[in-house]
């Protein structure tokens, strides 16, 4: 997921967009203003802010001029009605320039560039490609993304498994999503997380994993099919 704000001084022009915005799964609003100065106050206290939507021609404070003096900018698609900041926009290498009016396919194709680039960002952060599951009160052992199956909950802890291992912490399973490439592991019931690079089969809301004494079946929740099917590649006839 992707949190974004939206910052734009006409009230029309921010409706069309949040319109636009919540028929895209991956991008959760976090916020609207309608000055770059409350914009930038707001950034400047919450980290998790990954995509800010702007307009350039606002009262007080530009947009152009918000890019300049906000710290720690996160991703920028600038929407505006007018061509002539496009080549600005080059300068301060923002993600997408939109020109109003916003149409849905024109705002999908800009926020799905923002959606590559930000998962492009996380798996260049994560130098270890694994996590680390504690196996004793003073040790650690670490498993390579590739090498976790699926993740089962049990009660207040979840079980990591693998090809030929089972590792039980103490964990909810959405801390344990967090931890994880959202791109690899995705969320199929209530009770497990699947590697979607190691399914081997999904047939009747069952997905198949490969262990090195059985094949594993889990179920799919019908809340999840949906967003899994989305996440797999299907070449079908």
């Amino acid at each position: 997921m992707m949190n974004c704000i939206i910052v734009d001084d006409e009230e029309v022009s921010r409706l069309i967009v949040e319109q636009r915005l919540e028929k895209v799964d991956f991008l959760t609003l976090k916020a609207t203003f309608d000055n770059a100065a409350d914009a930038i106050t707001y950034i400047k206290n919450e980290n998790d802010i990954d995509l800010i939507l702007l307009d350039v021609e606002m009262p007080n404070m530009t947009g152009v001029e918000f890019i300049e003096v906000a710290e720690n900018l996160p991703q920028v698609i600038i929407i505006s009605a007018e061509k002539k900041y496009a080549i600005t926009a080059i300068e301060y290498s923002v993600t997408d320039y939109i020109l109003k009016p916003v149409t849905q396919a024109r705002f999908i194709k800009a926020v799905n560039k923002a959606y590559r680039r930000h998962n492009e960002e996380l798996e260049r952060g994560s130098s270890q490609k694994g996590v680390f599951i504690k196996s004793s009160s003073s040790s650690f052992i670490r498993l390579l993304y590739s090498d976790i199956l699926w993740i089962e909950a049990l009660e207040n802890y979840v079980v990591v498994n693998t090809y030929d291992e089972k590792h039980t912490i103490h964990f909810t399973m959405k801390s344990i999503l967090e931890k994880l490439p959202q791109e690899k592991f995705k969320r199929i019931h209530r009770s497990y997380i699947a590697n979607i690079e190691k399914i081997e089969m999904i047939a009747d809301n069952m997905v198949v994993f490969k262990t090195s004494k059985e094949k594993k079946k889990l179920a799919i929740a019908k809340s999840y099919k949906e967003k899994l099917m989305n996440a797999i590649n299907i070449v079908s006839k």
